[in-house]
């Protein structure tokens, strides 16, 4: 996987869907960034939420398993390299659904938080979607309902503090093309998804959720 994502990177660099937005801007905001607030950015990607959050003064250190993603330390979510409670605040935004065992993810960035944690990823909508997120990208694992981050972060010993929604209209196509879904496996997304898309756009909807940890 991590070759195949750092083939990626350029193309999620320059992804509108993932470069700008109101969820971005919410994610930023709920970081409570400011100088000398230091800031672990989970599977960085295209480095967006880091580029943000430097401009409000913030230190962020990045981390992503692909090295073509160009992170601070290339390591997976589930095996982050850091002391306990090195960083004020982590954040992770559209990402979680890759990662192979989410529990654990959430339970390292829950163990080298001080304070927050920040996390923005794509909603479970139903099975078919499900399907058709996995054959147009085969490092796709899973998406969570609201309930399950809650659940998730609550077992992690954070206290859930706010939640919010998104709904995201990325281009069919260009969605398809970023991973460079094989033209046969495209075609039967598009099948899939043809309740999801109007006029070439994609319906999907991501959560935000702040949590913190829990001081008792």
């Amino acid at each position: 996987m991590t070759d195949v994502w750092s083939q990626r990177a350029d193309a999620f660099r320059e992804s509108p869907t993932h470069r700008e937005g109101p969820d971005l801007d919410l994610v930023v905001e709920w970081c409570e960034p400011g100088p000398g607030v230091k800031v672990l950015d989970v599977a960085t990607g295209g480095g967006h939420v880091a580029r943000r959050l430097r401009e409000e003064g913030c230190t962020v250190v990045t981390v992503d398993p692909a090295p073509g993603m160009q992170p601070d330390v290339v390591a997976p979510a589930e095996q982050l390299p850091f002391e306990d409670g090195s960083f004020d605040v982590v954040t992770c935004r559209i990402a979680a659904h890759h990662f192979r065992d989410i529990r654990k993810a959430v339970g390292e960035m829950a163990r080298v938080a001080q304070q927050l944690v920040v996390i923005e990823d794509n909603v479970y909508q139903d099975e078919q979607v499900e399907a058709a997120e996995r054959l147009r990208d085969p490092t796709h694992v899973s998406c969570y309902s609201e309930q399950e981050w809650k659940e998730m972060l609550t077992a992690a010993g954070l206290e859930v503090e706010q939640v919010a929604r998104f709904q995201r209209h990325p281009v069919l196509a260009d969605w398809l093309e970023r991973v460079e879904t094989p033209p046969f496996d495209a075609r039967r997304v598009r099948e899939l998804l043809a309740g999801h898309v109007e006029d070439g756009l994609l319906a999907l909807e991501s959560i935000v959720v702040r949590a913190r940890r829990s001081q008792t």
